[in-house]
Formats: structure tokens, sequence, C-alpha cells
């Protein structure tokens, strides 16, 4: 992981090996209040076209080019584009490497499903173009190294898609957090109950859909025969692309439980769940699982479930910073104290309500991404080293759930065969894992 006082530095400035030819370089040194900024995205679909759709709203951004092996996406996304924009999108690809090839795209959004993140962020970087990566940054622990290495090699702003880190009503709760006034915590809650998820049924394996390059879609993945559960929104709860609700919602919300205690690495790690909602549905990541981080004199603990919404403090997602005198309690709605009362006496005074405000977490994410590429401040508030971190962080849960086992770490090993087999992705050939 990376060390404590780097992490701290980061959280307090919020406020390759591909079979292919050279890529083009084009690294603008600087740009100009009035230079235009020319965009492409990578990965059409979700919350790359969310992406996509904040940037253009800042009058500097125009979109070169799309890129989506899925071409009725493709070509969806195009007249959106246009309607947004009143101009045709000058480019659009089936093969993401020539939007990195094109020598005009200073920007690159990487909005495609994880296992897809490292390959595509570090070939933008070594093109010379500055990358928004949506979360969770890397797929394994060691893809995430990779990226962090790649990003300081070529000196690429790299802003992570966890967009909270720009929104203004969870830096207040950290300042509130900070503050002391809570007393000593002894634990931090973090918990997403996603009652909208539903289970996915078993479906059959069916012919790949006239359009899709479903090859591409793969990657580095392994091979296996096409299944609509492991495409679009679902690959998700499948490990060969992703890490379920653990990775999805975790650099989110676990990102705010080690900023507001000021740590990094847990003494050790232990998890528990299963399948017990849908145990036999398609899924292959757990439907429910809690996992303790224990720290020096607090634990952090995570619990997640599908298809049900009542999480604690009658929220489905957030965090509560459970102190002595009282409790913290915050999510994407806002941020309240619920006071401690101890033989009918009250240790501090209660805070309402605080609901969230500004412009919105995702628009202020960009800009804060537009302004550092424009002085070329790689500190964004969700730099490549934060979001690697908490990418990280969270695979060491879902790796503690996979061997069922208590672990421990020391940045680079868990000293336990079965568990370190899960610190790299191997690809599928022709694709390599980047040597940086």
């Amino acid at each position: 992981m990376t060390t404590r006082r780097d992490f701290i530095k980061q959280a307090g400035l919020l406020g390759a090996g591909l079979t292919m030819s050279p890529f083009l370089i084009r690294a603008k040194q600087s740009i100009s209040s009035n230079d235009k900024i020319a965009v492409g995205l990578i990965g059409c679909n979700g919350m790359g076209f969310e992406n996509l759709k904040a940037f253009l709203r800042n009058p500097e951004v125009e979109c070169l080019a799309l890129a989506d092996i899925d071409q009725s996406v493709l070509n969806a996304r195009a007249g959106e584009t246009e309607k947004i924009t009143g101009k045709k999108v000058k480019h659009l690809y089936k093969d993401w490497r020539h939007l990195i090839d094109n020598k005009d795209i200073d920007v690159v959004i990487v909005g495609t499903p994880d296992h897809w993140h490292c390959l595509q962020m570090v070939a933008a970087c070594e093109a010379g173009k500055d990358v928004y990566c949506e979360k969770p940054l890397g797929n394994s622990i060691e893809e995430c190294n990779i990226m962090v290495r790649a990003a300081e090699k070529y000196n690429r702003v790299v802003q992570v898609g966890q967009w909270q880190r720009s929104d203004p009503h969870w830096q207040d709760a950290m300042a509130f957090v900070h503050s002391g006034q809570l007393g000593k915590i002894r634990t931090v809650r973090v918990f997403s109950y996603q009652g909208w998820c539903p289970s996915i049924p078993v479906k059959p394996d069916e012919a790949v859909p006239a359009g899709v390059d479903y090859d591409m879609w793969l990657g580095p993945a392994p091979q296996r025969p096409f299944n609509r559960n492991r495409f679009h929104f679902t690959f998700r709860w499948f490990w060969d692309y992703a890490g379920g609700l653990m990775t999805d919602w975790g650099v989110h919300l676990l990102d705010y439980a080690l900023y507001g205690m000021n740590v990094t690495a847990p003494k050790s790690i232990m998890a528990s769940g299963g399948k017990f909602g849908y145990p036999d549905d398609a899924c292959e990541t757990p439907d429910l699982l809690q996992t303790i981080y224990t720290f020096k004199d607090f634990t952090v603990m995570w619990d997640h479930a599908i298809g049900i919404d009542d999480g604690a403090y009658g929220r489905n997602h957030g965090l509560g910073f459970v102190g002595e005198n009282g409790t913290l309690v915050l999510d994407r709605g806002g941020w309240e104290v619920i006071p401690e009362k101890v033989s009918g006496k009250l240790r501090m005074e209660a805070v309402s309500l605080k609901k969230s405000y500004g412009e919105g977490g995702l628009n202020l994410h960009v800009k804060n991404h537009l302004e550092c590429i424009k002085s070329r401040n790689r500190n964004c508030n969700a730099s490549v080293e934060i979001g690697a971190h908490i990418a990280k962080f969270s695979q060491l849960g879902n790796i503690a759930y996979r061997t069922g086992k208590k672990l421990t770490w020391d940045g680079t090993s868990f000293h336990d065969t079965e568990a370190d087999k899960y610190l790299t992705k191997q690809y599928r050939s022709p694709w390599q894992l980047p040597k940086i």
C-alpha cells in the first residue's frame, strides 16, 4: 500500500506490454484557458457516457472520438453526443487502440469494465494523454501498482472516478470527524445495501450479438462463450472482470473511512459471507459480505448485500464513525451526528442533517480534473495514488473472503501462498500485463 505519509498528503489535497505498433506521442506540457481540450471516450455504456456528459458541460471540452465494442451502443452514444454538442463526433472506433493512436486527443476517459482499466490507462499515459479512469482503478493489486508507475513515469494527470472526493458535504463531514468532537472513534461502519440490484438468473450461453466484438470485450480475461449475464452492467458480479459490490461501492465508501481516520494499511483482514440470498443464481461474487479490517485501536467494518435496502441508520449506503461521544453518519444525501446518551445524559449535542449541496460531485470532479490538466498538477482530488490505494484496500477484503482466512498484509505480500496468488491477474494471450 502507499505509505501513511503519502496517503495523508494526498487526502489533504481535497478542497504496455501491448502487442501493437508504438503509440503516437502528443503530450501538451501546458494548456491555456483558451485552448480546447479534445476528449475521447473508451467504453460508452453506463458511467463512461455519464462521465463524458460531465466533461461536455465545460465549454473548453470537445468530444473528438468514441470507442466501443458494441456497434449499437457506439451508434446510440454518437447520436446522443451530437444532440448535446450540435456536432457529429469526428471519429467512431470499434478498436480502442485507434482512439489511443489519434494524435489530436488530449484526454482519454476509460469507462470500460474493470478488467480493461489497466491496459487502457497505461496505453493512454504512454501516448502522452491525460486520463479520467472509472473506479475501481484496477482489477488486481499488481495492476494498481503498474498504473501508479505509468502515471508517474509519463507525468500524466490522472483522475479516478471516485467523485465523492469532490463533493463538498463529504469534505464538511470529514472536517467534523477530524475536529475530535466525536471523542475516541472505536469503529467505522461502512455499508452498501442495494435493493435495486436484484439477483440475475442463470441464462444459457448464446451466439454473440450482431455488431459486438466479443473477443475484444474479453480482452485479457479468460476465453468463455458469450453469456448476457457476463456482459454490460452485470459483468461486475463475475471474478474474471470485477470484484462485486466490494470493489464497486467499496472504493467510494471505504475511501472515506480511511480518510476520516487518517490511516492506510490494517493489521489484519478477515471476511465472511456468501451467496445467502440467491444461492442458485448466476453471480459468482457474494450477495452478502462482512469484512473486518483491524487497525491498532479501532476497526473498519464493511457490510454489503444486494436485493436488500435496509442498511444501518435507516440508509441503504453510507458510513458511521462511532465515537464515544456520538456517531457521525454520512451518505450521498448528507451527514448528521447522533449523540451518545449514557444514563440519561447526552455526551454531545446532536447535529441535524446537513444535506448535500453544490453542483454535484461528478461535475465538480471533472472540473477539478480539467483545472489540474491546465496547471499540470498531478494531485487531483482523486489522484491515481488515492485510487490505487483504495482499490487495493478493497481487494484485500475480497481476497480474505475468497481464501476464508484471517490475513496480514505488509504492503507487498500476505506471506500466504494461497492469498498471494490473487495479487496478479493472469492475462489471456496475446494481451500482456504492462511492464512499467
